[in-house]
């Protein structure tokens, strides 16, 4: 039969990979303010690839509702989850305005919440009461870490702290390494601490963690440890592709990650 010109060919023995919705494989990208025009390009490209997409930090509230609403109906109309980034959920905390952002993310239509503690100081146990209280009515993602390196937990205190919150009642624990990646499970250089990476995975159920990666090497390092379905997150928006190209093998830097050519004289 006569393949069609216009038909894209079909590599062989790619990595399989998960469909949306995803439970594993989930690539949340972080949004710093995109107009409307810029959101809607991308989203044509990349939108297959994307799984969550969090509007970083206090961003959300600096955008113009109507401008807001709009990136937000986009969005979902793409399959995709939109959030606010905790930061905005810590904000409203600490100001004693919790009922004024249920009210807020409920007249925009969101079903996702992050819920952080890492800009503030609040006892875990209220963290957790928070997540469950919110799990009731949204799909929660929890933040473990810290935003600078003030006071890293240990490996223990990692676990002990994912395993309340899923227990609590998140959908998943999103493993913090800020947007530069220098801080929580990453080093200063940008190194992971995979002492504390070992601990999470032998404790936790992978499916239920994302890791923050959003430099090029620290993707590569969660993928090849843990396989293409890994869940990653703070993806810039401009690197969907080249992510999902590592994820499949269809970049050097995991080329032969997870594919076996039929002449070993064709890996380097």
């Amino acid at each position: 039969m006569m393949m069609s010109s216009m038909a894209k060919p079909q590599l062989k023995d790619l990595p399989d990979r998960t469909r949306k919705p995803r439970e594993s494989g989930i690539t949340m990208v972080i949004e710093r303010g995109l107009g409307v025009q810029a959101l809607e390009d991308l989203l044509q490209v990349h939108g297959e690839y994307i799984d969550l997409i969090k509007l970083g930090f206090g961003t959300a509230y600096l955008t113009p509702e109507p401008i807001l609403k709009e990136k937000i109906r986009l969005i979902q109309s793409a399959t995709i989850e939109v959030f606010f980034g905790g930061t905005l959920w810590e904000a409203f905390f600490v100001r004693e305005q919790m009922d004024d952002y249920l009210r807020w993310i409920d007249r925009l239509g969101l079903q996702t919440v992050e819920i952080s503690d890492g800009s503030i100081a609040l006892a875990h146990e209220e963290k957790c009461r928070w997540i469950e209280r919110f799990a009731r009515s949204y799909r929660v993602l929890s933040e473990v870490g810290y935003k600078d390196q003030r006071s890293l937990p240990t490996s223990a205190e990692w676990v002990e702290r994912i395993q309340a919150e899923l227990q609590a009642g998140a959908w998943k624990v999103v493993c913090e390494a800020r947007e530069s990646g220098t801080t929580g499970i990453f080093t200063r250089e940008g190194t992971p601490r995979s002492d504390v990476v070992e601990a999470i995975v032998q404790a936790c159920p992978v499916e239920s963690v994302i890791w923050e990666a959003p430099q090029k090497h620290q993707q590569v390092w969660f993928l090849r440890r843990l396989g293409p379905n890994v869940n990653l997150g703070n993806i810039p928006l401009a690197d969907v592709l080249s992510v999902e190209a590592l994820r499949q093998g269809l970049r050097g830097d995991t080329f032969f990650a997870f594919f076996t050519p039929a002449r070993q004289e064709w890996m380097p």
